[in-house]
């Protein structure tokens, strides 16, 4: 993970056996729901100290969605101008799942010169079981939206 004067770079792995897991087919890049429901790699970043915070998931697919929050699990649902779509690319071989994520500065919660995140997956096998990865879980049961779980701070560069 880096930020650059465009925005975040992100690069996401899962090595295993990648026969084991259920990986959505490739389909076309678009705003989807839902996408936690299966494999699904997920940032979420707050300014640093601000209750309000974005979440974004990237499947495997292509398909991707962004959701605004006012504070934990408060779902925003406002109007908001539209926001850039990410650029992805996908990896896969038989033990490794990469997924290089370009997410638009445009896209983050602004204006920031620290921002907070946290990092998450969820993994689903093919028969269906999920598992839920994250950098820091800070409750017994994972909580990604959990403000400490964001246990990364960035510095994002200055324009």
């Amino acid at each position: 993970m880096r930020s650059t004067r465009e925005g975040l770079r992100l690069v996401y792995t899962v090595s295993g056996d990648m026969a084991g897991l259920r990986i959505p087919p490739a389909t076309e890049p678009a705003p989807a729901d839902g996408l936690w429901q299966h494999t699904c790699l997920e940032v979420f970043v707050a300014v640093e100290g601000e209750a309000d915070y974005r979440e974004f998931n990237f499947s495997p697919s292509g398909q991707w969605a962004a959701y605004r929050f006012a504070g934990e699990r408060q779902r925003d649902t406002s109007p908001a101008p539209d926001l850039p779509a990410p650029v992805m690319q996908l990896a896969i071989t038989p033990t490794l799942l990469t997924l290089d994520v370009h997410l638009p500065l445009a896209a983050l919660p602004l204006p920031a010169q620290h921002v907070e995140l946290a990092l998450c997956a969820v993994i689903e096998e093919h028969d269906g079981r999920l598992s839920y990865w994250a950098l820091q879980h800070p409750c017994e049961r994972p909580d990604f939206h959990h403000p400490a779980g964001r246990s990364l701070r960035l510095a994002l560069p200055k324009n």
